[in-house]
């Protein structure tokens, strides 16, 4: 890390202001021996959201972060290199059938979490995945109606000011998107024509990056830099949205500070947390502790917090922490188009199907997915052609000689929940003492049925566009959920719908662990739609003297 940014920058009673180089904004502090409301764990999607709605909400709100808090105007250059240092790179070991990579496509450390340096593609669930065992005939039931969800799109979608299209092809009927849909790229317009072929639908994304100026962030350029950092805060990321909120309501955001365990008091109930930050670990009370470290560390923290009256970790007596890890797969194809198209040229993911998020007809599996178009920056693409081709050489430098007339799809597929896919604790221990987690992830028949499926069906969308050469790449996953699920049933769930522990009722997970599924999209904004109910759910509870 760079020697600038190994040392806190929230302190003092101030935070960095992400619009303005080199300024400040004032920050609330909290004494370490002041109980605060709330301790919350992680300044992500789901942390970082409800951090605000807390304090927003008048409540004192201490959020944690284990890496740095970003300037990004400051910070973030157009270097993919130089920007692996918002990854979540610290040692996990992986195993099972298919061990999962991880870092740059599902991990995020730094102030706003993975949210910095995701892609921003920002859909709704499908309603039926909330009551998939019932209206689809597999997974899991949600603990939450889709109608109730869909009004926390609603809030979360202004909060982003996404971009969108005036209409989405599926689903039921919804607002106009804040701000308009981004114009196609030139990758974009291949999804298209395939899909106009095929006779399916497919939309412009609904995107997390502004088509027009608001506030003090501009629009987006087109850098394509989007999954490395934003350096302009067009991207909407919860650095620039529901932090600054945050800090105006009165959070104190503690960055550079890994929460090492979570303390227990002789009544069962949370009282605060020890944390590392300045070469010392540190304790912060609290009546209540929030944990949204996302499906990894949340667990691993869980765990890790052991004590005698939960000697097999924090909220874990249906013994399901850890377990139903679920990534999303990613496979795509890819070919050789004689135009020039130069994939990288802004954001992504631009255009979009989510044709088999909702036909259930001619699938041989269970669940859904969706296809979008793609740009990889250079370095990430020789690294695809490396691994999953094995070029090497001169024939690797050839090949990304035609890297300009390379056009692809990608997949966002359904993994199944399976108690055997999980998150436990190993013996080796990381620079803070602390035991590494070790992540198990084996595909299940039903996924490789969708892969099959979806590369074949992108291949033939690609092909109706003229491409030629066209190669699959057939293994790669994104995101991660699961691991701490919600549910209406203390045995087999580890939150109620109010991400509420069931075992510690002052102990909260707020993050994409609490998914019973995880459907065909990308996550983040059911995340955030989930934090801004649960702080709802919080104040309604605080005023009936129910916390």
């Amino acid at each position: 890390m760079r020697d600038d940014l190994a040392l806190p920058r929230a302190k003092a009673g101030q935070a960095p202001d992400v619009f303005a180089p080199g300024a400040w904004l004032s920050m609330r502090e909290y004494g370490e021996d002041e109980a605060v409301d709330f301790a919350i764990v992680g300044t992500g999607a789901g942390s970082g959201t409800l951090a605000c709605r807390l304090a927003e909400a008048g409540f004192s709100v201490v959020a944690f972060d284990a890496g740095p808090f970003w300037r990004p105007l400051e910070d973030f250059a157009s270097d993919e290199m130089s920007q692996s240092m918002l990854y979540w790179t610290d040692e996990r070991l992986v195993d099972g059938a298919n061990p999962l990579k991880m870092g740059s496509n599902n991990s995020g450390r730094g102030v706003g979490g993975s949210t910095v340096h995701f892609a921003m593609v920002s859909l709704r669930f499908r309603p039926e995945w909330f009551k998939s065992r019932t209206k689809l005939g597999y997974g899991v039931e949600w603990p939450i109606d889709w109608r109730e969800m869909w009004s926390y799109y609603d809030e979360v979608e202004r909060a982003l000011c996404i971009s969108g299209p005036v209409t989405y092809p599926w689903g039921p009927r919804r607002p106009r998107y804040p701000y308009r849909a981004h114009p196609l790229n030139a990758a974009a317009e291949y999804l298209a024509r395939g899909a106009e072929a095929l006779e399916i639908d497919w939309s412009p994304t609904p995107i997390a990056t502004l088509s027009a100026p608001r506030g003090r962030a501009p629009p987006c350029v087109n850098r394509g830099f989007c999954v490395s950092g934003c350096s302009t805060n067009a991207k909407q990321s919860v650095l620039v949205t529901w932090i600054p909120r945050a800090l105006q309501a009165g959070a104190e955001i503690w960055d550079l500070a890994m929460v090492g365990r979570i303390e227990i008091d002789a009544r069962g109930k949370a009282s605060g947390l020890h944390y590392h930050r300045e070469g010392q670990w540190r304790s912060q009370k609290a009546r209540n502790v929030v944990v949204a470290g996302y499906a990894i560390e949340t667990p691993r923290l869980l765990l890790n917090s052991a004590c005698p009256q939960f000697p097999d970790g924090l909220a874990n007596s249906s013994g399901l922490v850890g377990r139903n890890l679920m990534v999303q797969l990613n496979q795509a194809v890819w070919g050789q188009v004689a135009a020039e198209v130069r994939s990288y040229k802004a954001p992504p993911s631009l255009a979009l199907s989510e044709h088999w998020n909702y036909e259930d007809r001619g699938k041989d599996y269970f669940g859904g997915w969706c296809c979008m178009s793609q740009g990889p920056l250079p370095i990430a693409w020789a690294r695809t052609l490396s691994g999953a081709r094995g070029l090497w050489g001169q024939a690797l430098v050839d090949e990304m000689a035609r890297a300009n007339h390379n056009v692809g799809l990608k997949m966002v597929g359904e993994v199944l929940p399976n108690p055997d896919n999980r998150v436990t604790l190993a013996e080796e221990k990381d620079r803070f003492g602390l035991p590494i987690p070790r992540v198990t992830f084996s595909l299940s028949d039903n996924e490789r049925a969708m892969i099959r499926h979806a590369l074949g069906f992108m291949e033939e969308s690609l092909t109706m566009t003229g491409a030629k050469e066209c190669w699959r790449e057939e293994d790669d996953t994104c995101h991660l959920n699961g691991t701490a699920r919600m549910g209406d049933d203390p045995l087999t769930s580890v939150v109620n719908a109010d991400c509420r522990s069931w075992d510690v009722p002052n102990l909260w997970i707020c993050d994409g662990s609490v998914f019973p599924t995880v459907g065909g999209a990308n996550p983040s904004l059911t995340i955030q739609a989930i934090a801004c109910r649960t702080a709802d759910r919080i104040s309604h509870l605080a005023r009936r003297g129910e916390l």
